[in-house]
């Protein structure tokens, strides 16, 4: 996925997301091609006791599990996750500033994790984020700032020779944005040709040199900075994980997703390799939240209040090259 954390703005909202008309195009998780954007007009929301409670009916981990000197019994006793990711990704980690509660399905994913470890349901004080940019992700890890990172970070084999990977806990692919008024950009055989923006540091970037190699690729450090020089007309197309740029959509009337991912970008849990506990614990409570139903019940409060339909299957973990 990409590279860096997208920086959608802070928005003064409760809800995770009001969805825009300007989002045509179906959200492909991990297993299931047919789910549809919900329209606008009655695109559900999530109040906050609701979002609550579904991290506060997570499972805890039986005392056993949380080993002597292990980085589980350090996060236990300080009594919180420290997480690196963000704090304005519409769907995956948004902040409310009226309350300063993260929802959103990374966030809410940190929270189930460490409630699974602290056993405490208060969501607001499960965890505490720092900030990620793709220059600092792993070095926060290796250096003990973060305990995890979850930023729909992609895994890939050269990460993880820095860092560890629990999951795969969700698949995206790269996709295309486009203007609204945009009709000869459909699919990745139409930017032959074509400028094509994306974030410098991005899986996208080396998708398109192979799915579209007759683009001309224009980079970018951001997410805001791509979705403007499409909006300026200064590109013609924007790639990027899909999850992202529906989020763009979504808040963006001027802009629309089309097509489906021509990629497969599985999702990880980026954690430290100098503590290879970290990963067997954590992939055993993915597990414990697949198979009770609350990685289910989470994603309909996030991803699900855009796409309609029923939540699809995680992926299997340690499928991903890297995991």
């Amino acid at each position: 996925m990409s590279q860096h954390i997208a920086r959608y703005g802070l928005l003064r909202r409760t809800s995770i997301l009001a969805v825009a008309s300007a989002v045509s195009v179906a959200l492909v998780g991990c297993g299931s091609s047919s789910a549809a954007v919900a329209p606008a007009a009655t695109a559900p929301t999530v109040s906050s006791s609701e979002y609550n409670a579904i991290i506060a009916a997570a499972p805890v981990a039986d005392t056993s599990a949380i080993t002597r000197g292990s980085w589980m019994e350090s996060v236990k006793t300080r009594g919180h996750l420290q997480v690196g990711g963000s704090d304005a990704a519409q769907l995956f980690s948004l902040k409310d500033l009226e309350t300063g509660e993260l929802k959103g399905f990374d966030a809410g994913l940190s929270q189930m994790l460490a409630r699974y470890i602290t056993g405490k349901t208060d969501v607001l004080s499960l965890t505490k984020l720092t900030t990620v940019t793709v220059d600092t992700r792993e070095t926060l890890l290796q250096n003990g700032t973060v305990d995890a990172v979850f930023a729909t970070y992609t895994i890939t084999p050269a990460r993880a020779k820095k860092v560890a990977f629990a999951g795969a806990y969700y698949e995206s692919g790269d996709a295309i944005l486009v203007k609204k008024n945009n009709t000869s950009i459909k699919e990745v055989a139409d930017l032959k040709g074509k400028n094509v923006a994306t974030e410098s540091n991005s899986t996208a970037a080396l998708s398109l040199k192979k799915y579209a190699p007759q683009a001309r690729l224009q980079l970018f450090q951001t997410d805001a900075e791509c979705v403007a020089a499409v909006q300026q007309g200064r590109a013609d197309a924007y790639v990027l994980d899909q999850g992202i740029l529906i989020s763009d959509a979504s808040n963006n009337p001027a802009v629309k997703v089309v097509g489906q991912p021509f990629t497969k970008e599985p999702y990880g849990i980026g954690l430290p390799l100098n503590k290879p506990e970290a990963k067997a614990f954590v992939n055993t409570w993915l597990k414990k939240i697949y198979a009770d139903g609350s990685w289910n019940k989470l994603w309909k409060a996030t991803i699900g209040t855009v796409v309609s339909g029923d939540a699809p299957a995680p992926p299997t973990i340690g499928s991903a090259d890297g995991s």
